[in-house]
């Protein structure tokens, strides 16, 4: 069996090796003449799966190594018959801990402690509802916005209107529809407090960001990425290049799914398990006597996710959107640290256990 693969994708030739000849290509780089005698496609977000794509091609399954499909024209592939698969949910914690870097060091930088803040978090599915989770934990007041689910589930959800109105901080959670009672293209006007977007670009209006009275702006989607809109970036308090969910752990995650469902799919038994390198940093000790709970965990957690490095990668080199995707550094998700704490008190010690820290 022939398969195309995006070589973004980690592990992706060890993986599915057992499966057939692997090709990989850059994501961007995929067309009609080099998946054509392919049965298996592996993608990206970058990869825009259709009938221009596929049409006259053999592939008989397609599946993308990221949680959001809007890139992907699934009537298409059910229409011809062709199998999908997502990796749902695979870099949600990855996400979650972005956003917590990200309040935390906006925190610093605007001189507010995240306790006395309230968090508008539009769309709580796999990564929406962790972030509630992290920001409670953080002794924030959190508002949930997710029509579907208040229809499905009633409970404490609110509507978009309260959310812009009652969040000092909203960040965005959504995928990227463009029809239907939900869809979510330019989906909030951006008027007051701090944005946040971290899933798809398109979400926010970016020409109504230029002139938006924000408090703060956090981006790591772009309209039209890999190309910035000229003059966004310096509107920006941290700018990131789509790594939100770039931790090796997510996208190991990723792989592993869809190497999984392509074997159903294909009824062969999975024997592939993914071999992790050692973290960056397994073990850290900080002594945190006399210092602020929020102060004490900003400094940890960039000891082992520095979100200014990442917004410093892009503000140098703009034009190098896709390749600071592609060489971006291996960064592990929190749970992978084991932390020894002096000096805190018991609040520091829960906030650091309900993010994932080891031996707290």
């Amino acid at each position: 069996m022939k398969i195309v693969a995006d070589s973004n994708i980690p592990f992706v030739r060890e993986a599915f090796a057992g499966l057939g000849d692997v090709t990989l290509a850059p994501g961007r780089q995929m067309n009609a003449a080099m998946v054509r005698e392919a049965e298996l496609l592996l993608v990206r977000s970058v990869t825009p799966v259709n009938r221009a794509l596929l049409e006259g091609s053999r592939v008989r399954f397609v599946a993308t190594a990221t949680i959001g499909f809007d890139h992907v024209d699934t009537a298409y592939l059910a229409a011809r018959g062709v199998g999908f698969a997502t990796a749902s949910g695979s870099n949600a914690n990855s996400v979650a801990e972005y956003i917590v870097a990200a309040i935390l060091e906006l925190g610093c930088r605007k001189q507010f402690r995240l306790r006395d803040k309230t968090l508008g978090v539009i769309g709580v599915g796999n990564v929406g509802s962790k972030v509630v989770g992290y920001a409670e934990a953080l002794g924030m007041r959190v508002l949930q916005n997710d029509p579907p689910r208040q229809r499905a589930e009633g409970g404490t959800f609110v509507s978009l209107e309260r959310v812009v109105a009652g969040a000092d901080i909203i960040t965005l959670h959504v995928p990227l529809t463009k029809s239907g009672p939900d869809a979510t293209f330019h989906l909030l006007e951006p008027r007051r407090g701090i944005i946040i977007n971290s899933s798809r670009g398109a979400v926010l209006d970016n020409e109504a960001l230029l002139t938006a009275k924000l408090d703060g702006l956090v981006l790591d989607v772009w309209e039209g990425e890999p190309h910035l809109l000229p003059g966004l970036l310096e509107k920006t308090d941290i700018a990131t290049p789509h790594i939100a969910g770039y931790s090796f752990d997510g996208k190991v995650n990723g792989t592993r799914m869809i190497y999984e469902a392509a074997c159903r799919f294909f009824g062969v038994a999975p024997a592939w398990q993914p071999q992790l390198p050692a973290p960056p940093v397994p073990r850290m000790e900080a002594d945190v006597r006399g210092m602020d709970d929020e102060d004490a965990l900003r400094g940890i957690v960039r000891r082992v996710y520095d979100i200014t490095a990442d917004d410093a990668a892009l503000r140098s080199a703009p034009e190098r959107f896709d390749q600071l995707r592609a060489e971006y550094p291996v960064r592990r998700e929190l749970f992978n640290t084991e932390l020894a704490l002096q000096g805190a008190g018991e609040k520091l010690r829960r906030i650091c256990s309900v993010l994932g820290f080891r031996g707290v």
